[in-house]
């Protein structure tokens, strides 16, 4: 027995002529108000009025965002701005050493110290000479 496997399930059926039943629906409601508002307001007030539902209801009718329907994009919009947010504060590190203090610590952090290979005692004492002839020359100063 042999079954058919449908496919193009993520196609809408076209109900109104080239429409779908969505777009026919959100097309509706924008033609209705804007013939509601130029009976109640005249021509002139009553498309004004009636222009941004209509650019609405042509937005949710045929533009698509990422290949998804606008409508979706409103709903993740109202929920955004409708739900409760959660804020992170990040503590920053207050710096250590100003003024004088950080332009010494510039100097040592650009001191190249050569690679000893003979022992780590010896790299250790030679660094503790250096910084020590270094504080030295500063206090002089």
């Amino acid at each position: 027995m042999r079954f058919q496997i449908p496919q193009f399930i993520d196609v809408e059926d076209k109900i109104f002529g080239p429409f779908t039943l969505k777009q026919f629906i959100y097309l509706a409601g924008g033609a209705s108000v804007a013939v509601v508002g130029v009976v109640f307001f005249g021509i002139f007030f009553g498309l004004l009025i009636a222009s941004p539902i209509v650019v609405l209801a042509l937005a949710l009718a045929f533009y698509k965002v990422n290949n998804r329907p606008f409508v979706n994009i409103m709903e993740s919009a109202f929920r955004y701005f409708l739900k409760d947010k959660l804020y992170i504060w990040h503590k920053k590190e207050p710096e250590e050493e100003s003024g004088e203090n950080a332009s010494n610590t510039n100097k040592f952090s650009s001191l190249i110290v050569p690679n000893l290979s003979q022992s780590k005692l010896k790299d250790l004492n030679w660094e503790l000479d250096v910084k020590k002839k270094e504080d030295e020359k500063n206090a002089n100063s």
